[in-house]
């Protein structure tokens, strides 16, 4: 099936277009700078939304999501959300330069920064839980970078509620990182089966593949994938600089069975704690709101497919769109099951990797 062309930014009212970021099955994102903060933002932008209340309700869903979790330090913060004076919501948000979309396939990534990822990640996905939300699509590519260089969580596109009857039915994911549960469409999405995205998107940091990818050409379409998914017969990665107690780490939480996995994110994230400690690495902090100190929010309408939020007036600016060249790993990013069934990205031979 040819992807979808991505649609012409929307001129929004204080913000200055700047170039193209990427774009998905469902939403383009585009680059634009803020005139007031001064700043530059990524903006989400619905192509349409006539006749689509699915999306509608997705992209609400996303905009409150972020609205309850961007407060943490490793969840993309988003700034606002409205609609285009044609009629196509938005969101804004926090602009990362980088991601893990290709970075994974194109250089070795050290074992100290995938742990130090992995508990920021797995920090993030508890306080989603806690919130009663999983994120049900943890990939390398929904990692971004920050200016700053750290990791942040992002595209809570397809989120859900862990409350049961309350969340979407859908079953939506990137197969390369989808728990058994989810791939045979018992569940759409659960802690457990976040446990499991989790420890299969640090072993593709690792890897420099997903766990169940193979090097020979025409042995990674989806159906193939999916059938070794099912055996969840955990692969070890063959990396001399992984200690074994990092592989037994992700074996454990890509256990076939839900049960023998690690019981939450923040066990997860104490397990890759407890290994920094014991490798004589820095023990990156397990970031959680305090329960005192955090407000109570209404819980988000997975339901709701109305259009919400001001609506941008149209603006006279024939010349304040302009095509920057520059390129970084964002731009890069797309979905990775089409990079996997439909030809690999060229990656350097590094002297740790096996055929």
């Amino acid at each position: 099936m040819p992807k979808r062309l991505p649609a012409a930014a929307p001129v929004l009212a204080g913000f200055t277009f700047v170039r193209p970021l990427g774009s998905g099955g469902f939403a383009d994102v585009f680059l634009y700078d803020q005139d007031m903060p001064r700043r530059q933002v990524a903006v989400k932008v619905l192509p349409s939304v006539a006749g689509e209340a699915d999306l509608l309700r997705m992209f609400n869903a996303e905009a409150d999501v972020l609205a309850h979790l961007s407060a943490h330090p490793s969840i993309v913060t988003v700034y606002e959300a409205g609609i285009s004076a044609e009629g196509r919501p938005y969101i804004a948000m926090e602009y990362c330069p980088g991601s893990l979309a290709q970075r994974f396939r194109l250089e070795r990534i050290p074992v100290a920064e995938v742990l130090a990822i992995g508990v920021k990640m797995a920090s993030a996905l508890e306080a989603a839980h806690r919130a009663g939300l999983v994120h049900r699509d943890v990939k390398p590519s929904n990692i971004l970078i920050t200016s700053f260089g750290s990791p942040v969580l992002a595209d809570f596109g397809i989120a859900s509620s862990l409350a049961p009857g309350q969340g979407s039915g859908v079953f939506a994911m990137s197969v390369p990182w989808s728990a058994p549960e989810v791939v045979a469409e018992h569940t759409t999405g659960t802690v457990a089966s976040e446990v499991w995205a989790l420890a299969a998107t640090l072993y593709s940091l690792l890897a420099g593949r997903s766990p169940f990818e193979r090097r020979e050409p025409g042995q990674n379409d989806r159906d193939q994938l999916r059938r070794r998914i099912l055996r969840a017969q955990y692969p070890p990665m063959n990396r001399a600089d992984v200690p074994e107690e990092l592989e037994r780490v992700l074996a454990t939480a890509m256990q076939r069975d839900p049960a023998a996995r690690y019981p939450s994110a923040l066990a997860l994230a104490e397990a890759l704690g407890e290994l920094q400690v014991r490798l004589g690495l820095p023990r990156t902090p397990i970031e959680l709101a305090a329960s005192e100190w955090a407000p109570p929010s209404p819980p988000v309408d997975f339901a709701d497919a109305q259009a919400r939020g001001p609506v941008r007036s149209a603006v006279d600016a024939p010349g304040s769109r302009r095509l920057r060249t520059t390129t970084d790993l964002t731009s890069l990013a797309r979905d990775e099951d089409a990079t996997i069934t439909g030809g690999r990205a060229r990656r350097r031979r590094w002297p740790w990797s096996r055929s």
